[in-house]
């Protein structure tokens, strides 16, 4: 059994992510915002993937830029993507 990977979130973090939940443009970005808000909730990794529609590794990785770099780091790197 693996350790459970809860982040712990502030009310300005939460009210953050949900607002960028809500109105941003990018749907990827949401998806990853909707990720840390259900691990915050306590839901295991495996779980949050189906929901969201990525695999449990993509979903810690995204907790892991997340606790890094903040909002910030959810978003996606310059060069990313097809050129």
């Amino acid at each position: 059994m693996g350790r459970v990977n809860t982040p712990v979130l502030t009310d300005i973090q939460r009210a953050d992510l949900e607002r960028e939940l809500k109105t941003n443009d990018s749907h990827s970005f949401r998806m990853r915002c909707q990720a840390i808000l259900l691990k915050a909730a306590g839901r295991k990794s495996k779980d949050v993937a189906q929901i969201v529609g990525m695999c449990h590794v993509s979903v810690n990785s995204w907790l892991k830029r997340f606790k890094t770099d903040g909002l910030a780091g959810l978003q996606t790197k310059p060069g990313r993507g097809r050129k």
